[in-house]
């Protein structure tokens, strides 16, 4: 399973770019793998979600302060949002099984 692309840009910048490019809503990582759309609030496995990307971040004042974020749509409405996902040291529990459930962009499927 690929990592995420590093991108060297902070949280609120990838955040921004990816507002103007349409992931304008907020998606909730919940424990077992499920995301809550921001949208119409309904919840689904994360491997339901399109993936349109996923940037791995560090802050620069602490490596330690890892993240990884999803730029998802939703397969209940279409909603196009991104999911802030922590991992390393920091990421709880839902972070980590959302992030191991998302098909990466470039995963073949089987």
């Amino acid at each position: 399973m690929p990592e995420p692309a590093r991108d060297p840009r902070g949280l609120d910048e990838i955040l921004a770019a990816l507002s103007a490019d349409g992931f304008v809503c907020s998606m909730t990582p919940l424990a077992g793998g499920d995301v809550r759309c921001g949208e119409c609030g309904q919840e689904s496995p994360a491997g339901d979600f399109e993936v349109e990307s996923l940037r791995r971040t560090e802050g620069a004042s602490d490596p330690g302060d890892m993240s990884a974020i999803a730029a998802i749509t939703c397969p209940r409405c279409g909603a196009r949002g991104a999911a802030v996902l922590r991992f390393g040291p920091e990421a709880g529990e839902a972070d980590e099984d959302v992030l191991a459930a998302l098909d990466r962009p470039g995963d073949s499927a089987t």
